[in-house]
């Protein structure tokens, strides 16, 4: 399983620097007028694809004849060697059929080792070329980008653990791990940096845009000088393509306020553009401001680094005060605060390490430094991001939990209302409904809004004529089915309204029916029992007890 795993690496590192090979080989073979051999295109294909790890390049033939340093890494093409290193040693940790898998360590040091053997192929072999590589670079930072990698992917194929730390690490170290709130937090961290970075990345990219289609005719001027016919346009293209993520990086930079360098004796800021750039024709550095001080629109790239703390208290809070959490499950104000800033030093290092990458010489003397400098675009991202995100983190999650709170006294307000007005208690209406007043204990036989009789005492008509009966006949009538006292019923109401619990309802008590009105509807108070028990008389019916 060692050795399968050590021929998952070399095949991880063929696979991109075949595709490599192949791009370039495609381009020299369009091209009509090719000033170099196969071998020439071979080694610019070596040496492109050791660039993409990071690996310094040396080009030798310039105009000035002295050999020029070219360092800037283009980040869209080292996405293919970081995937492929990472999915070799995720996969080769998957057990095969009737094979078990190997260990952690075996397989990392097994995929590492098998790609950089291939690594080292490709050094020897551009050592003679037009671009050859500085050693010193191979082993950083190309050995530690091929490590990170596959690393990453033997976290990623154990099930992302949390290992303990060494045996060295202090006490303290040991029992945080160990708990699962260290956990939670220390992945809150992790999610509201990334989110950090990818703002910054996404707003950078945004200004680059916008400046591109602002100086839209001079980069099509470049872009035309730079290629004579269709192949050459197309190399062009491509090179843009890839360089796209330097610019957002760069734009990030410029949005953060350090800017970045155009050579030695020239940067480039929302505040001014200053000193005498050294700039060759390329049609992304057509977006580049007007030299001189900046106005109100150069100043507005701000918004982006703002829109990063934002981000960044965002995602914190999510943790810390989520919307269907109570008051006690919230983190208190100096665990918010604390996740916050480390989540802002989180970005402020991811954004350090993009900007080294995404910068460098290009050339000797002027074109020496080219792009941000990685140190202040790093400082940078730390301070706007920790001055606006803790505040915003700590302000975000007082809101949430006051309005929480409005909306819990909200709520426990209504049931109390609503179970008020279940249980019957005289004069509290439910949200939406109409009060009904107390009936008085001298009448108890009037409706609940005043007025009349109740409909059922003027219909015991015992002789069928339809008019209605006078109140002596509803006495003799004697008490109807379901009809119990009014003193009787104000007190059952009465002690269901203070919170006793309810004794038993005779069939025929049914609470008062609503109308569309809001108000009592005209026939809430129908009996249950069958006609003819309330309308005729036991002495009116025959021998067999009918009428």
């Amino acid at each position: 399983m060692l050795a399968l795993a050590l021929l998952r690496g070399a095949v991880a590192a063929g696979l991109g620097l075949g595709s490599v090979t192949v791009l370039v080989l495609a381009l020299w073979i369009s091209a009509p007028a090719s000033d170099s051999s196969p071998g020439g295109a071979l080694h610019a294909a070596a040496g492109l694809w050791l660039l993409a790890h990071g690996a310094e390049l040396t080009r030798a033939h310039t105009l000035s004849g002295i050999p020029a340093p070219v360092g800037i890494v283009p980040l869209l093409l080292a996405v293919v060697p970081v995937w492929l290193v990472h999915r070799a040693a995720r996969d080769v940790l998957v057990p095969d059929e009737g094979r078990p898998a190997p260990s952690a360590r075996g397989a990392f040091g097994m995929v590492v080792g098998g790609y950089l053997l291939v690594g080292a192929v490709a050094a020897y072999y551009v050592r003679g070329g037009s671009l050859s590589v500085q050693l010193p670079s191979l082993l950083f930072p190309s050995v530690v980008v091929v490590a990170g990698a596959a690393a990453a992917g033997v976290w990623t194929a154990s099930g992302r653990p949390i290992g303990p730390p060494p045996s060295w690490a202090p006490v303290s170290l040991h029992e945080a791990l160990a708990r699962r709130r260290f956990r939670e937090r220390a992945g809150t961290v992790w999610r509201a940096a990334a989110a950090g970075v990818a703002v910054l990345l996404g707003g950078g990219a945004l200004l680059v845009a916008v400046a591109l289609a602002w100086h839209a005719h001079p980069a099509q001027r470049s872009f035309v000088q730079l290629s004579g016919d269709w192949s050459g346009r197309v190399a062009v293209l491509l090179l843009a393509l890839v360089l796209v993520p330097n610019a957002a990086v760069w734009g990030a930079a410029y949005g953060l306020g350090p800017g970045f360098a155009l050579g030695t004796a020239s940067t480039v800021t929302p505040l001014a553009f200053s000193g005498h750039p050294a700039m060759p024709g390329f049609p992304l550095l057509a977006a580049v401001p007007a030299e001189g001080p900046g106005t109100v629109l150069n100043w507005s790239a701000g918004a982006v680094p703002v829109a990063a703390g934002v981000t960044v208290a965002w995602f914190t809070v999510r943790r810390a005060a989520p919307p269907d959490a109570a008051r006690g499950d919230a983190w208190g104000p100096w665990g918010t605060a604390l996740v916050a800033a480390l989540a802002a030093v989180g970005c402020g290092a991811g954004t350090a390490v993009l900007a080294a990458a995404a910068g460098g010489p290009i050339g000797t003397r002027a074109l020496a430094e080219f792009g941000p400098v990685w140190w202040l675009t790093g400082a940078a991202a730390l301070v706007w991001t920790a001055l606006v995100g803790v505040p915003g983190a700590l302000l975000l999650r007082a809101w949430r939990l006051r309005r929480r709170d409005g909306e819990g006294e909200g709520r426990r307000t209504a049931e109390g209302e609503e179970a008020a007005y279940v249980a019957g208690a005289p004069g509290v209406a439910a949200p939406g409904k109409t009060a009904v007043p107390e009936p008085s204990s001298g009448d108890a036989s009037r409706e609940p809004g005043g007025g009349g009789r109740r409909w059922w005492r003027r219909s015991g008509n015992r002789d069928g004529d339809g008019a209605g009966g006078t109140d002596a006949g509803d006495e003799a009538a004697g008490p109807v089915p379901g009809d119990e006292p009014a003193p009787r019923r104000t007190a059952a109401a009465s002690s269901l309204a203070a919170g006793a619990a309810p004794g038993p309802v005779p069939p025929a008590a049914h609470p008062p029916a609503q109308g569309e009105d809001g108000g009592v509807a005209p026939y809430d108070f129908l009996p249950t029992g069958p006609w003819h028990e309330r309308t005729v008389r036991p002495e009116e019916a025959g021998p067999s007890g009918s009428a």
